[in-house]
């Protein structure tokens, strides 16, 4: 007869049990564009009214992962807090800061440097991609650029993180990073495993040139993607110039399938209405590019010129944006101290 009696069952580590919070960054390189507007700050803006501490900073140390001009870098630093501030985050809401302006994010990134595996690095695409045929060139910074925003986020205890599809990757590594930490140190539940807030058509806008290529600031063609700070004139121009097909506009979702610029063009219409592709298609079906790209320029102008004007406004007063950078670094400073103080106790630093 052999033994019924089942093998004793390890408990679970315990969950974490701490406040929900929101935290999310644009780096500090190069002018912002309509995707960071519809895949980022409009969903910033909407997240701050969710009663969840919100944490919006601008990315500078990642920024210097690869040369950046050091007079251009503190402007486009205080560029992108002014599309923050522009596209409607309020810094009595949400907690806005250079991430330079922390110094616990440089502790929090080398303990876990330390906690890392050499194989997760390896397997993250987005180095392989920006290091190109030339890896060895590339700054270690570039290398490690994960394990730093893995500290961005667990230094503030952020439980969610609005992502693109791009960075879900990133995510999982500070998951494992948060995990790894728990329970080489024996602190169960001190890093929450945060999860991604990746939903709405505006999440991956593409470029207005290639359907296949995500918009991008550092695309050499500046008819690829709509800056904020475009006016009236050359948003609507650009994408009068956009690339699309021959083909009218399909009545359903499935119909897009094949054609990268017809989906992308209804996903930005989508976004910039606050509505489905679905409706999107519904309105403009059959119809050819000539009738849906002025209706789309039109509502893109509408959209975003408030949003241009108002950063503009901002940008030509820069004390403006610093007294905002100000007050949320000392409110970001407040929170993360005590988290970084904690991890150094758990590791074992001296506390003299």
């Amino acid at each position: 007869m052999t033994d019924q009696t089942p093998a004793p069952v390890a408990p679970a580590a315990p969950a974490y049990a701490g406040p929900r919070r929101i935290l999310s960054g644009i780096q500090a390189s190069g002018a912002l564009h309509l995707g960071n507007y519809l895949g980022a700050l409009k969903r910033f803006t909407e997240l701050q009214d969710t009663g969840a501490p919100l944490f919006v900073f601008v990315a500078d140390m990642h920024a210097i992962t690869v040369w950046q001009d050091p007079e251009k870098l503190t402007a486009q630093t205080r560029e992108i807090a002014a599309a923050y501030l522009a596209a409607g985050l309020d810094p009595a809401k949400a907690t806005i800061f250079p991430q330079s302006a922390v110094p616990a994010h440089a502790e929090l990134a080398w303990i876990f440097n330390c906690v890392a595996r050499l194989g997760w690095l390896d397997r993250m695409t987005q180095f392989k991609e920006k290091s190109g045929k030339h890896k060895e060139r590339s700054s270690v910074g570039l290398y490690t650029y994960p394990v730093l925003q893995a500290a961005d986020i667990l230094l503030y205890k952020a439980t969610e993180v609005p992502v693109g599809e791009d960075q879900k990757q990133h995510l999982e590594l500070t998951r494992d990073i948060a995990a790894k930490f728990n329970n080489d140190f024996g602190a169960p539940g001190f890093f929450p495993q945060p999860e991604p807030l990746i939903q709405g058509p505006g999440t991956r806008v593409m470029s207005l040139r290639d359907g296949s290529a995500k918009m991008s600031k550092s695309d050499p063609s500046d008819l690829s993607r709509i800056n904020l700070t475009d006016d009236a004139d050359t948003i609507a121009a650009k994408i009068k110039k956009a690339k699309s097909d021959m083909d009218v506009l399909p009545d359903t979702v499935e119909g897009l399938d094949g054609r990268p610029e017809a989906k992308n063009l209804v996903a930005i219409y989508a976004a910039l209405s606050d509505t489905t592709r679905e409706a999107v298609l519904a309105e403009f079906g059959g119809q050819g590019f000539g009738s849906f790209k002025p209706k789309l320029a039109e509502l893109a102008v509408t959209s975003m010129a408030p949003v241009t004007a108002e950063m503009r406004r901002l940008m030509a007063d820069p004390a403006e944006i610093d007294r905002a950078l100000a007050v949320g670094a000392e409110r970001a400073r407040e929170v993360a101290q005590p988290v970084v103080d904690e991890v150094k106790k758990i590791v074992g630093f001296w506390q003299g």
